[in-house]
């Protein structure tokens, strides 16, 4: 076996393990121990204070931030911190959850006598259910494993795995369990590309007022042409003489009239528009106006309002600007 081959075997190997130590997860969350902790974490009045040092720390950090933005509030308090002066950020209607796979970790042992006496409830996620943090807990949550990845069995590997998991069981568990929507989730995140596709409508985006192109149906296509070049979009809303939409003229439109050798001073921009346009409203999401261009195959989009009427246009290249692909 070469070298590459041996790498190849040793990374399988550790996926191999770690998938093991999820199956053997699963009796940890079958337990009544499972459920007892997102009903106590449901029925929590103030923050989930999630706490580890090391390894689990790191991993308590992302549980806290999966809690967080999954409509339960939580947030990382390290244990070593804790002991000099943070542990006043801790209150009464919070519930730790402490992570340590030995369960004896001393900086958060030495936390629990205080934490008791406040009257603050504690689950610990270990993977010893005799350990010390495990039997001083009004809950244990255990993530034991068969076996460690690390050949030496030192290095946090399937446990710290399992840990992560257990977390993101109990996050998902009570977002369903609070009826936590798509919606709820892109308050949470307004920034980057999620919160983009989530929460940008299509009037945030839109060309309106001047910049809308707009012409009226009985005019020559020389003088659309004009208003296409103007407003930059390569296209024009085509409107009646009640200021409805009655179509669209667009580049593609303008290709196959010059082969058509179309006389373009002569002709109304009516008899070679686009009729029966797509169109969307102003509410709609930008993701979802873009799924429909992507669908229907077309680079822009004329938006009306209730009475037809055209009141914004966008096109591909507004929704490369506003991230939303």
């Amino acid at each position: 076996m070469n070298d590459r081959q041996q790498l190849r075997q040793w990374g399988r190997k550790v996926i191999d393990t770690e998938k093991h130590a999820l199956d053997n997860l699963y009796q940890f969350v079958d337990s009544e121990a499972f459920a007892d902790a997102c009903e106590m974490m449901l029925a929590c009045s103030g923050k989930i204070i999630v706490m580890g040092m090391g390894k689990s720390g790191h991993v308590g950090n992302k549980i806290a931030a999966t809690l967080a933005s999954t409509g339960t509030p939580a947030f990382f308090v390290h244990p070593g911190e804790a002991s000099h002066g943070d542990l006043g950020m801790i209150s009464e209607n919070d519930v730790v959850l402490a992570i340590s796979n030995s369960g004896e970790s001393s900086e958060i042992l030495t936390l629990m006598p205080v934490i008791k006496r406040r009257g603050i409830k504690m689950i610990a996620i270990t993977g010893k259910p005799e350990s010390n943090m495990a039997r001083h807990s009004q809950l244990h949550l255990c993530i034991q494993v068969p076996e460690e990845a690390c050949p030496l069995g030192l290095a946090p590997t399937s446990s710290t795995t399992a840990t992560l998991v257990m977390g993101d069981a109990l996050a998902v568990a009570l977002l369903q369990a609070k009826g936590f929507t798509r919606d709820d989730f892109a308050l949470s995140h307004p920034g980057g590309s999620l919160g983009r596709k989530l929460l940008l409508k299509v009037n945030d985006i839109m060309h309106c007022g001047e910049e809308l192109p707009l012409v009226q149906d009985d005019i020559c296509i020389t003088d659309a042409l004009y208003e296409i070049s103007r407003k930059g979009l390569g296209m024009t809303a085509v409107i009646d003489n009640q200021g409805q939409l009655a179509g669209i003229f667009t580049d593609g439109d303008l290709r196959r009239v010059i082969d058509a050798e179309v006389d373009l001073r002569s002709t109304p921009i009516a008899r070679v528009m686009t009729k029966n346009c797509v169109t969307l409203g102003s509410n709609v999401l930008a993701a979802q106006a873009l799924k429909v261009m992507d669908e229907k195959n077309i680079n822009g989009l004329i938006i009306v309002d209730e009475q037809k009427h055209p009141v914004g246009a966008l096109n591909m290249l507004d929704m490369v600007k506003a991230g939303v692909m």
